[in-house]
């Protein structure tokens, strides 16, 4: 090898854009423009969040709801995995999994839904992201008007779901059950789910 080769495989590569923020933070308009982006990268608060490797239970859990909702949505209504949501110029915050009315799903070719679009958002808690999955992102959602808001945390292996229903005159959400063997609610719409199905998952 030359000398030249060996200084030209010792010289780290440019950063990539993304890594220097411009003045204002980036927007939520910007994740479908900027090159090299890792894949499920989210816009909080104008700030890059980039998603850690997910361990097992997270796989499965987000695996038995999804097949539960679609099992029992209405017709009118589409239930989508780790699509972002617009909610603000500098939100672009990707649930776990969401329900979005089926008047929102146009080309099939949507990198994102809005806000508006959106019945239902679905956090299943990661280590890396509680404070966000607990506190910051059902802010935004609540903000934003999403209707209602699921929050997953493991016990034991086990999946609970905290159930929450938008106060659209506070913007803020009201616990409405925790559920954990069984989640039997009737909004968004009527579904009955057996949690423990997760142990065959």
């Amino acid at each position: 090898m030359t000398a030249e080769a060996v200084i030209e495989t010792m010289t780290p590569s440019p950063l990539p854009d993304w890594v220097f923020p411009p003045p204002q933070g980036f927007t939520a308009e910007d994740l479908d423009h900027i090159a090299d982006l890792p894949a499920h990268t989210e816009l909080i608060d104008g700030s890059l969040v980039f998603v850690s490797p997910q361990a097992a239970f997270h796989m499965r859990a987000v695996s038995l709801l999804e097949a539960e909702l679609r099992r029992a949505a209405p017709h009118d209504v589409r239930v989508r995995r780790e699509m972002s949501v617009i909610l603000a110029k500098d939100q672009r915050p990707e649930p776990d999994l969401c329900v979005v009315v089926a008047e929102a799903v146009r080309s099939g070719k949507e990198t994102y839904y809005r806000a508006q679009d959106v019945l239902l958002a679905v956090e299943v808690v990661s280590p890396e992201s509680v404070t966000r999955d607990r506190q910051r992102k059902p802010e935004l959602y609540a903000q934003a008007g999403i209707p209602h808001f699921w929050r997953v945390e493991e016990d034991a292996g086990k999946p609970i779901v905290y159930a929450y229903e938008l106060d659209p005159a506070m913007r803020s959400y009201a616990r409405m059950g925790v559920h954990r063997d069984r989640l039997k609610v009737t909004a968004p719409f009527d579904l009955d789910a057996d949690l423990a199905a997760i142990d065959r998952i």
